[in-house]
């Protein structure tokens, strides 16, 4: 097996993973940095993807499956977006080229992501894998995953006989996540669109590491371990439930003072405020998850509230105590001048029930 982006967290968690499997005999891992971490018994190689030292490497290797991790949204140590632009793109087409050409390749597995879905203010309320965007993402890591599922889409055309399975991730989150969301609920003050609230899934780190190695093995009987596959957590948080939880008062700013700020927080290096991002954080995205459950056979251990619970833990303390954040809410929305005149029992009455996909405070 070979395995790129291994100097990354997740890249590195997954090849000490999978080599307690029986059915793997040896791992090689692969990218352009040595990591700081440990790798087990892989076999560690130096190249970068986006040369085509790469397709040596795999013929050498002689690798039946192939987990192409290093597509991502975020540089890794001094990187700029531009290298990682080239990483998810150059070196995507770069590693297709390798395993167009190798014999021996029978199994690719892509770790992609929801943002190929983009965000807009028609979205269906449940993107399923066959859901054609409204607007496809113009730009940023979003942009760089449609043009990777393009060029994956064109191999597994031309090489029929290998195995092609593509993981949409929603958005990572945990210990030790190292995405632009994580980035951006790090922030001590988080910026807000006026008016939006939008509806957000996560997928834990772990979940994200067990449905990987679940794709890279032969499928099992009752299962399918080719096709795309959106992968997240049960139920859904609101961006407000989010900031709650965290401790971390919102500032709502109208959709222009956003892309302002989202500006700074970039030059200051703190998160990544694409433009792709505001629209997230505006309109929101939410997924199907049947084919996940029903074809590939993989349930998460989390839930969406799970994940992101998990994530508050490794955080340092928020500005406000979670609790008197979400007390300070309750009691806001109780004003009769916010709930019509009514009294909040007359409001709630009115109310109707929630969706059940939506997780409560």
């Amino acid at each position: 097996m070979l395995v790129t982006g291994v100097a990354r967290q997740l890249g590195g968690r997954f090849v000490r993973r999978i080599q307690r499997d029986p059915e793997v005999d040896r791992v090689v891992a692969v990218d352009a940095v040595p990591p700081e971490h440990h790798l087990g018994g892989a076999d560690f190689i130096q190249t970068d993807i986006r040369q085509p030292t790469i397709a040596r490497v795999l013929a050498e290797s002689g690798a039946d499956t192939v987990v192409h991790m290093d597509v991502t949204g975020t540089p890794l140590g001094s990187g700029s977006r531009a290298t990682v632009k080239e990483t998810n793109v150059i070196g995507t087409m770069q590693l297709l080229g390798a395993c167009q050409k190798s014999p021996n390749v029978k199994r690719l597995v892509i770790k992609s992501s929801t943002n190929v879905y983009g965000s807009a203010p028609k979205d269906p309320a449940v993107f399923t894998e066959t859901t054609p965007p409204k607007s496809l993402p113009s730009g940023g890591f979003a942009k760089d995953t449609v043009e990777v599922e393009g060029y994956v889409r064109g191999f597994a055309r031309r090489r029929p006989d290998v195995a092609v399975c593509v993981l949409r991730f929603a958005n990572i989150l945990g210990a030790t996540a190292d995405t632009p969301l994580a980035s951006y609920f790090s922030l001590p003050v988080l910026p807000t669109v006026f008016g939006y609230d939008p509806r957000l899934q996560f997928v834990h780190e772990d979940d994200v590491i067990d449905v990987l190695r679940i794709a890279s093995h032969e499928p099992e009987r009752g299962t399918l371990n080719s096709g795309t596959f959106n992968i997240a957590g049960d139920g859904v948080l609101l961006l407000s439930q989010c900031s709650r939880r965290l401790g971390r008062p919102t500032v709502p700013l109208l959709l222009p003072a956003v892309t302002w700020a989202g500006s700074l927080v970039r030059t200051l290096g703190m998160s990544d405020f694409s433009p792709e991002q505001i629209r997230l954080l505006t309109h929101g995205r939410v997924v199907d998850t049947v084919q996940m459950r029903e074809t590939l056979g993989f349930r998460p251990k989390y839930t969406t509230a799970q994940t992101f619970e998990d994530f508050v833990r490794a955080q340092a303390p928020g500005l406000l105590p979670p609790q008197a954040v979400a007390a300070a809410v309750d009691r806001i929305a109780a004003l009769p001048a916010l709930s019509g005149g009514k009294s909040p029992a007359q409001t709630a009455a009115r109310t109707p029930t929630k969706n059940p996909t939506q997780s409560a405070n």
